[in-house]
């Protein structure tokens, strides 16, 4: 496809029937995500026969629970004749009305939607004559307004939409830029509404005519628009400090050529009809130390590449004057061959920056692809390891007589997590489904990770000198460090907050903890407990941080000493109990609760929920079992398990319905000692056989780790907190 015709045309008329047939509607789940379908009728089915995509989501910034998506809607795929499609949620993305289209029997195309900061949602739609129009619902469920009546809103064939929700003069201001191609203003790209989007200024050039990009905002109200010059496969950064002044004619007043780092194109093999993904470009209004900074991200060819595309990402620190070398944000081994595509982020309200975008690294077939995700919390120049977030799926399937899945997908962010909006084909057929991602939360990061690399190390205590070793799972590599005597008891977890385990114990004899930070091994110490307590340290108050804690079992008493500040005291248990708190309803915190041999009605779990004071029980073991709850399903809530050391057996009920299941690993005489030995946001069966020295770990993500570590007379480390 040349890169200077428009990209989006009517060639069909209306399809002449929609709905051939109903199904049941998409959930998919992917380890700790769900993808829910949006396209779904009031039933919750899936239309079978039509096509969705090119999604775009909008977030109302006051009330989590409602959010819009607006999407290019095919009534049937033997026409690529579309219409304003959109649907909503009034649950958080629990369940979605797909109520029909904006405009039916009218061609409408490239949907972007915001949300302003009073809760009002725009629907920006292209019409075939390459003019659009702005749709605005009061909260998304009800009538949409066309704000232009039998005008419109100016605009050109990809046109981007953006609200200023700052408090500049600039407030409540509507811009859009949009392609030189499939443009009624001889070139002039770019236009402004002072009034809500009812009417808009005569559009005017913008230099170096950017395309295929977005635009936004700084905290001062200084507008950006990124894009790329077809003509010249130069990518820009425009500013105009002028355009939030509503007296005068915009004006452009900084122009910077950006490396993204590669190529666009369109027509592609990956997505045939359409763009691999357009540029995205957004500011930072966060107040921290990255406020306005401004990021650039996009799929790009690397030059001198003949195929595959890679997730590269650029930033300033200076208003756009100057932006950093292209980082490449996919992190699987190089492969010119391989397709990341169709990328897309957001910035949080709290600075950190959230990717999405589909991947082929785990394909055969080099097509089949999967929703990935990673993320920034230091203003771009880190980024966490890539997470799978879909099942893989065919994009090639359901075309709606138009080879591609549209040209962009997108994401909104906030200071938790990232609402998506995405295309897959996991009903055979192009739907819209709606996930959020989220970096993993504090008490679901694996235990006993010493490298931050996301996985459990093989570590262990060697208790005659007080010696610590780990062999690191990022690298192999081993390290150790002296600290403790025989009598401390291990607690190890992330005191710091920094993603890494840090060496620590407790001293029953002075309830003193003795901590190594992760970052630079400086040494701290603290008392908090008495003789006779069990140290339980856990991040109680979900701020990336664990806490001091204790459980006294003379009292039948919890102490925690909150690193938010604070200490919590809570009667709970009974003579005999043991501590196994964990965060059994994923909220984030842990929970207190109890493990009791000899209960009234045998062996009983008491768990009482962080999220709302309320206390769970049931019946599970026998009293010589080891329990052991961690997130065996990666739903990222903790089960209630444990091992059986006279079989070896593993028994684990499931937090999502409570189903149990079983299975053997291991052998008398083993130490249990679980944890996420492969990094994928589920606990591993896993024990250390004192013997030889051996590990054993059953993967989740396939096969069995075996590995000599240690010697005669060494403590397991995953083992500390195995009641």
């Amino acid at each position: 496809m040349p890169q200077d015709e428009p990209l989006e045309q009517m060639d069909d008329p209306p399809a002449s029937m929609w709905v051939t047939g109903f199904s049941r509607g998409m959930v998919s789940r992917f380890n700790a995500f769900t993808s829910r379908q949006v396209n779904v009728n009031s039933g919750g089915m899936n239309i079978t026969g039509d096509a969705a995509n090119e999604p775009s989501i909008s977030v109302d910034p006051r009330d989590h629970n409602r959010m819009v998506i607006g999407w290019r809607q095919f009534d049937s795929v033997a026409s690529n004749f579309r219409t304003s499609g959109y649907g909503y949620t009034s649950n958080g993305g629990t369940n979605w009305t797909f109520p029909g289209v904006l405009d039916p029997s009218v061609f409408r195309s490239d949907p972007v939607l915001f949300a302003d900061d009073s809760g009002k949602f725009y629907y920006n739609s292209l019409l075939s004559t390459f003019f659009d129009n702005i749709y605005r619902s009061a909260d998304g469920a009800a009538p949409w307004t066309n704000l232009n009546g039998t005008g419109n809103a100016t605009g050109g064939d990809k046109q981007w939409y953006t609200v200023d929700n700052t408090s500049s003069t600039g407030h409540g201001f509507q811009y859009q830029a949009w392609s030189t191609a499939g443009n009624n203003y001889g070139g002039r790209q770019f236009s402004r509404s002072i009034d809500g989007g009812a009417t808009w200024m005569d559009p005017v050039n913008i230099p170096n005519s950017p395309q295929w990009g977005t635009l936004d905002v700084d905290l001062s109200g200084n507008l950006f628009i990124g894009g790329v010059n077809v003509s010249t496969s130069q990518v820009w950064c425009i500013r105009s400090s002028n355009a939030k002044n509503g007296a005068v004619t915009p004006t452009f007043d900084q122009s910077t050529a950006v490396n993204i780092g590669g190529t666009f194109g369109s027509g592609q093999t990956i997505n045939p009809g359409g763009l691999a993904g357009q540029l995205f470009l957004a500011v930072d209004r966060s107040g921290t130390a990255t406020n306005n900074n401004i990021y650039m991200l996009a799929s790009v060819r690397a030059t001198g590449v003949s195929g595959g595309n890679d997730v590269m990402f650029v930033r300033s620190t200076n208003g756009g004057q100057t932006f950093t070398a292209p980082k490449r944000i996919n992190d699987d081994p190089v492969n010119p061959a391989k397709w990341h595509w169709m990328s897309s982020f957001a910035v949080a309200p709290n600075g950190r920056i959230d990717v999405v975008w589909l991947d082929t690294r785990s394909a055969a077939n080099n097509t089949d692809s999967q929703l990935f995700y990673s993320y920034s919390i230091d203003g771009g120049t880190t980024f966490a390891p890539n997470v799978a977030v879909s099942a893989p799926f065919n994009p090639f399937l359901g075309y709606p007589n138009q080879n591609k899945m549209g040209d962009y997908m997108t994401i909104v962010s906030d200071n938790t997590g990232g609402d998506v909006a995405y295309s897959a084909t996991f009903n055979q057929e192009e739907d819209i489904y709606y996930v959020r991602v989220s970096p993993p939360r504090p008490s679901s990061r694996p235990q006993f990770d010493f490298d931050g690399d996301g996985k459990t190390d093989l570590s262990i205590y060697r208790p005659g000198p007080g010696e610590w070793w780990w062999n690191k799972s990022s690298n192999g590599g081993n390290a150790a460090v002296q600290f403790g005597t025989s009598t401390d008891r291990l607690t190890p977890v992330d005191f710091t907050g920094d993603g890494k385990t840090d060496v620590a114990f407790w001293r029953p004899a002075t309830g003193q903890w003795f901590v190594l930070r992760s970052e630079d091994f400086s040494f701290y110490a603290f008392p908090f407990g008495a003789t006779g307590d069990l140290p339980v340290p856990a991040d109680y108050d979900g701020d990336g941080k664990a806490d001091a804690a204790v459980f006294r079992e003379s009292a039948l008493t919890w102490f925690i000493s909150k690193s938010s500040g604070g200490t919590d005291i809570v009667g709970f248990g009974a003579a005999g109990d043991k501590p196994v708190n964990a965060d059994y309803d994923g909220d984030g915190k842990s929970d207190i609760a109890i493990f009791r041999p000899n209960g009234a009605n045998g062996v009983e779990w008491w768990v009482r929920r962080s999220s709302n004071a309320s206390v769970f029980a049931l019946q599970f073991g026998a009293a010589t079992d080891k329990a052991l709850p961690g997130d065996f399903t990666g739903d990222g809530k903790a089960d209630v398990a444990f091992w059986r050391p006279s079989t070896g057996a593993w028994n684990i009920l499931r937090s999502e319905d409570f189903s149990y299941y079983a299975f053997p690993f291991g052998a008398t005489g083993d130490i249990a000692s679980p944890g996420d030995y492969d990094g994928d946001g589920k606990t591993d069966a896993a024990v250390f056989r004192p013997s030889n020295s051996t590990w054993f770990a059953n993967k989740s993500g396939g096969g069995t780790l075996i590995q000599q570590f240690g010697i005669a007379g060494d403590v397991p480390v995953p083992s500390a907190f195995v009641r």
